[in-house]
């Protein structure tokens, strides 16, 4: 995937709440953003609960990925290993699964960009020592 860049769950849950404090930096970012994006079901499934108190954000978001809006990658059992030994690496953060499944599956994929409000991922390292980009200004 050439222009493939991951998204986390904060960036999804502003893009499809007008009530979220980010929104309006997110929509703003995804009007000129051209790539692939690609999450993971825990990223899809926090957002959709985050949405969960407003349903027509949480249907226009599924409509979305049916739309071909992201790419929701499954995980496979090596995929659960990494975010196991990263969780466990990073536990006084603590590392939620959502943050793990996105540091595995750029190690799976070899994808470095991110989208995402979370500071986390100024800290998380992948196997060279490198962080992930945040392409979301802050």
């Amino acid at each position: 995937m050439p222009n493939a860049t991951l998204i986390d769950a904060g960036p999804l849950i502003a893009l499809f709440n007008p009530r979220d404090a980010d929104h309006a930096l997110c929509r703003q970012f995804f009007e000129g953003f051209r790539g692939d994006l690609v999450t993971t079901w825990p990223v899809l499934t926090e957002t959709a609960y985050m949405l969960s108190n407003t349903a027509n954000a949480q249907r226009a978001l599924l409509q979305w990925v049916e739309n071909g809006g992201l790419d929701v990658h499954h995980l496979t059992a090596e995929n659960v290993r990494s975010m196991l030994a990263y969780t466990q690496k990073y536990h006084d953060l603590p590392m939620d699964l959502a943050d793990a499944s996105l540091v595995a599956l750029s190690i799976a994929t070899g994808i470095t960009d991110i989208i995402s409000i979370d500071s986390d991922f100024e800290i998380y390292r992948l196997p060279n020592k490198r962080k992930l980009n945040n392409l979301l200004p802050a």
